[in-house]
């Protein structure tokens, strides 16, 4: 039995704001997991009925406690089970008798005890499944909604001040969810909510913190993952996130190379599952912090209300040398350091000492500290020029002149609208103390203040993302493309024809099974032709020297024909020869790749880059989720290293970009209605000329799952 959308979520709405809980296996021991949510309830003032249930108790403290579930004299919202797990099943299903919707599982012994404990695990969600109660765990922390003071967990980090804040903190671990939770909390941000998932065998990340984004109190939304198993949920949570405005942030462990899946094409053996992840999550505006840390900037810099309306960084200093290094470290992550217009500049000369600079960084050096308005002016001047978005002030130590510092810094508030961080470097902690509590973003290193600059730009200038083509069932008669299909390697005519009516460019091709069809194709053709071996067992046919170029004549026509089945049969003798493609010859000056690969978690992914037969050399390649727009296209090409040219270098022309996004483009709105069968599509090499891309090579493999 499963639930309706509407039973589910309104079991979560229980889970997650209950007006009763009971505590199956609560302790009068206040110190043990199973006293620590009691503790916790009575002390943090929950209001709704607290309802202990253990037949070793006839009360603990004030409250009565009951010997069994179904002796409980209400429905309680909420069941926060810590039992011993051979007993979990048999507590879900009494709850479940008794109408309990939801749980809080604490008990350990499942999933993580290998194989005995996934099964005890797979039948403890058909227990679940069958008693219609949805669970949070089990081998969890549980959660903290602290608005309602709720506090169904035995976490360390409901021992302190949990003041309500505009945070939701979801975490697939409990240890380090606590330490990063802590180190919210040392910064006065504040959670809504902390949500541990544990094995989450029923709700899951996605899920939960679909719900509590809703809540309008949360204004930032950020989490930590050590996996993944459902793409499109976390894609569906992204979109909430961006209709509602509210940043996601998230930090997810495993991010080297040992996720390659086994491919049969270049693009397949690119998809690195982290290269993936990494590329979808900044397609629909997540933004990714390397560790706790970053993340903790990210959501100061986020819980601030101001929001950046472009990617242009305006610094001052009273070191000339932390301003180019900042600027160095704003050029790396994508932000500008803009000059400033003759108006500012004008303005700031006149305040400004003989030796400093009125140029972007700004360095008003030590004299600020007898002439306070040279850091006021200078800031208020910086964020007045249209083309400075967000503000960094950096200084260190000043330890005597902190009251003199924090007017200034709240002066400067007051006169702007566009937000500024401080970067204090050795900052007393009294002035980072009253620098927070007016509101103020503080920083205690020039990186990490870009890095947050950064992150909130990209926030702040993300585009939405094209709405997704609705996904095809494996099979469907709605595939675009004519006729049975088949698994395995397609031949190159026929998928060269399906990418065509695409719009996707293709090199013009023709299959010859003798010589004699070979010429009469040239000849129809009436120019210089590309000869290449096929078979549906040599998919990269440079590697047996499959391909000759430029035949001209009927005698190289004939003798290429020959010289392609002889090797065709030497290097791989039991390959089926289906016969010689004739391809005509195509020009361009730039070679790109590009390829589609189904990915297990996201779906279709498009992979661009540049390289031809050296892309797995050279890595310059970048990823989307299909379907994308041709702005999104765009997009991509810039991200590309080697980028510059595209736009022409050392005497080479510019290639048309918009022709190559619009190609692209094409092809993701064609692999996205492919998701059934398509498996995974290599073009290599895309030619590149002034004209615009023409595919001269297709590896097209088909696999319904």
């Amino acid at each position: 039995m499963t639930f309706s959308p509407a039973a589910r979520a309104e079991s979560i709405q229980r889970l997650l704001s209950p007006k009763s809980i009971a505590i199956l296996g609560a302790s009068s021991d206040l110190k043990k997991v199973n006293g620590r949510p009691l503790k916790f309830l009575l002390e943090k003032g929950y209001k709704g009925q607290i309802l202990p249930v253990n037949p070793k108790y006839p009360q603990i403290g004030d409250l009565p406690c009951y010997p069994s579930v179904a002796a409980l004299p209400v429905v309680p919202d909420l069941a926060i089970i810590a039992l011993p797990a051979k007993e979990v099943c048999a507590a879900v299903k009494a709850l479940g008798e008794k109408g309990v919707r939801a749980a809080v599982i604490f008990s350990s012994g499942f999933g993580e005890m290998g194989e005995a404990g996934k099964a005890a695990e797979r039948e403890l969600l058909d227990t679940a499944r069958a008693a219609q109660v949805s669970l949070l765990g089990p081998n969890c922390l549980g959660f903290c909604n602290a608005f309602e003071n709720v506090y169904g967990t035995f976490s360390q980090y409901a021992d302190g001040d949990t003041g309500a804040g505009p945070i939701a903190f979801v975490t697939q671990s409990g240890a380090f969810g606590t330490a990063i939770a802590a180190l919210v909390r040392q910064r006065g941000l504040g959670l809504g909510y902390f949500i541990n998932t544990g094995n989450q065998i029923d709700l899951d990340f996605a899920e939960l913190m679909m719900a509590v984004i809703e809540d309008p109190r949360i204004k930032v939304a950020a989490g930590y993952l050590e996996g993944l198993s459902d793409g499109v949920s976390l894609v569906r949570l992204a979109e909430r996130c961006r209709a509602l405005g509210k940043p996601l942030i998230l930090t997810k462990v495993g991010r080297k190379e040992s996720g390659v899946r086994a491919a049969s094409s270049h693009t397949g053996a690119m998809a690195v599952a982290d290269t993936v992840f990494d590329a979808v999550i900044k397609q629909y505006g997540v933004l990714r912090a390397r560790n706790e840390e970053q993340m903790l900037d990210m959501l100061e810099a986020l819980c601030q209300p101001r929001r950046a309306e472009g990617n242009g960084l305006g610094i001052v200093t009273q070191s000339g040398g932390a301003g180019v290094m900042m600027a160095d470290r704003a050029e790396e992550v994508g932000l500008t350091v803009p000059e400033l217009s003759g108006e500012i500049q004008e303005r700031l000369a006149k305040v400004m000492p003989a030796f400093g600079a009125a140029a972007n960084p700004v360095d008003v050096t030590g004299q600020f500290v007898a002439r306070p308005e040279l850091l006021t002016e200078s800031m208020v001047g910086l964020l007045d020029d249209p083309n400075i978005h967000v503000g960094i002030a950096w200084l260190q130590l000043m330890t005597a002149h902190v009251d003199t510092l924090a007017k200034i810094f709240v002066e400067i508030q007051a006169r702007t609208t566009k937000p500024f961080f401080v970067c204090w470097v050795a900052a007393p902690p009294e002035a980072v103390r009253r620098l927070r509590a007016e509101g103020i973003v503080v920083y205690t290193a020039g990186e990490r203040a870009v890095e947050a600059a950064a992150a909130l730009a990209r926030f702040s200038t993300a585009r939405r993302p094209t709405p997704a083509l609705p996904e095809l069932p494996a099979g469907s008669s709605a595939l675009p493309v004519p006729g049975p299909i088949t698994d395995g390697a397609q031949d190159t005519v026929t998928a060269t024809g399906w990418l065509k009516a695409a719009g996707v460019p293709m090199a013009e091709v023709a299959l010859a099974k003798s010589e004699e069809e070979a010429v009469t194709i040239w000849r129809g053709w009436g120019e210089a032709v590309a000869l290449k071996v096929e078979s549906p067992d040599i998919l990269h046919k440079t590697e047996i020297g499959g391909v000759l170029l430029n035949r001209k004549t009927e005698e190289e026509v004939r003798a290429g024909f020959r010289t392609l089945a002889e090797r065709a049969t030497t290097h791989m003798p039991q390959a089926r020869l289906t016969g010689i493609l004739l391809q005509k010859m195509s020009g361009g000056h730039v070679e790109l790749v590009v390829g589609v690969q189904r990915d297990p978690l996201f779906g279709m992914i498009v992979m661009v880059g540049f390289g031809g037969i050296l892309v797995e050399v050279l890595k310059d390649v970048t990823f989307r989720r299909a379907p994308f727009d041709v702005p999104e296209a765009h997009a991509m090409l810039d991200e590309l290293r080697m980028s510059p040219l595209l736009d022409g270098v050392r005497g080479q022309p510019a290639v048309d970009r918009q022709k190559i996004a619009a190609m692209l483009s094409n092809l993701s709105q064609w692999a996205a209605s492919m998701q059934g069968v398509l498996a995974e599509l290599d073009l290599n090499p895309v030619l590149v000329s002034t004209e615009g891309p023409v595919a001269v090579d297709c590896v097209m493999m088909l696999q319904r799952p």
